[in-house]
């Protein structure tokens, strides 16, 4: 419908009736506002502000009623359990080192016979083997020396006594008969023990032939040496004796885990030559120095062997029971890594939490224990705290 000529604004006077039309309504628009209704009837909106997942404020975080995160999270208290903490370390199988015998002869010669043979059975005081040697003569002939000498320098002092007690030769020459006799004793008994130690019977210079006799009870473990040969190293072993009735397995515990280990400790053996036969023995001995280089001490467990199955060498796998005591025992999920440290989420309050720096001790039986940080009876989030951390 068309305005009358005398009712239009003087502005639209002389536009065309279509433009006229479109500058009323801009007009109008402008006079409105951006709050009024619009031409078209519509009118402007807001969106709903949409509810947070979890509040923080501080240092504790809050999960609001709406927030679909608390059907996520699961909450423990948490109690005290008895705890033996095990220490698992490897080890291995050595003979007892005061029942093992390198036989090293103490002096060289052939070797005439060997009474016993590698793996025999032997007695203490049993041959082990003869050698012919031409040191024993020698040494021998030194002790025959020694004793002509000193029956040579008995014999002097007392012509020496009986001529100065007749006031017939100086004093002089009795001291010095003296002097002479003591020096000859002294020769006469050294040469005696070198024969000793060597353990010669005969003391006949045409002797040369000498018996190594077995120090101990046990098993020729080693032979180095073969009957006809000659041994001219008088510090390598020809054979080597052992009792391995009794053996000790071995371990190299680490540092931090000393103080849990005492002597009398039981401790589970599995053996990698028997993993199905598990083995019980107990601590003997700790050592006394730690090793720089791996931080460790070695711990001895004496091992019954009277059936010979444990061999030096073999490799095993040592588990020491650690002393009971009570602790407070998570599971792996309530733990969350912030960078050096470890924190669990201790529930404060209905779905209120507080982070907390926690120290960690061993792990038993999937579950970690708690040094440090939390006490009996906290609730903590064991399920899903991730969630909540940053």
């Amino acid at each position: 419908m068309r305005m009358p000529p005398h009712r239009q604004p003087r502005a639209l006077h002389g536009m065309p009736p279509r433009l006229a039309l479109y500058a009323a309504c801009a007009a109008c628009i402008a006079l409105t506002g951006c709050d009024g209704p619009s031409l078209l009837g519509a009118h402007a909106t807001t969106a709903p502000a949409q509810t947070p997942e979890l509040v923080r404020e501080g240092n504790f975080i809050t999960v609001p009623e709406a927030s679909p995160l608390r059907a996520k999270l699961q909450v423990q208290a948490i109690v005290e359990q008895v705890l033996e903490r095990p220490i698992e370390v490897p080890g291995s199988i050595e003979p007892d080192p005061a029942k093992l015998v390198k036989i090293v002869p103490p002096l060289a010669g052939r070797i005439e016979k060997l009474y016993a043979g590698l793996g025999d059975t032997v007695r203490k005081g049993d041959p082990l083997f003869m050698l012919d040697s031409a040191e024993l003569s020698a040494a021998q002939g030194e002790a025959g020396k020694a004793r002509a000498a000193l029956l040579e320098a008995r014999l002097n002092l007392d012509r020496q006594r009986t001529l100065y007690e007749s006031e017939i030769v100086a004093r002089k020459d009795y001291e010095q008969a003296q002097m002479a006799f003591a020096q000859a004793s002294s020769d006469a008994e050294t040469s005696a023990a070198h024969l000793a130690q060597l353990g010669a019977v005969s003391a006949s210079p045409s002797q040369r032939k000498y018996t190594m006799r077995s120090p101990l009870a046990g098993r020729v473990i080693e032979l180095e040496g073969a009957q006809g040969g000659f041994w001219n190293d008088t510090g390598a072993p020809v054979m080597t004796v052992a009792d391995l009735s009794v053996v000790y397995l071995a371990a190299n515990v680490s540092e931090k885990d000393i103080a849990s280990i005492f002597v009398g400790q039981a401790a589970a053996i599995a053996l990698n030559a028997y993993p199905d036969q598990p083995v019980t023995g107990k601590v003997r001995y700790i050592g006394e120095i730690l090793d720089p280089d791996t931080r460790t001490v070695k711990v001895r467990v004496a091992v019954d062997n009277k059936e010979g199955r444990y061999r030096p060498g073999l490799f095993a796998k040592v588990t020491f029971s650690g002393e009971k005591h009570a602790a407070l025992m998570v599971p792996p999920s309530a733990l969350l890594q912030s960078g050096l440290h470890t924190r669990v989420l201790v529930e404060m309050a209905p779905f209120r939490y507080e982070p907390r720096i926690v120290k960690t001790g061993t792990h038993s039986d999937g579950r970690v224990e708690i040094l440090a940080g939390l006490k009996a009876g906290d609730r903590i989030v064991v399920k899903n705290g991730v969630l909540l951390h940053d």
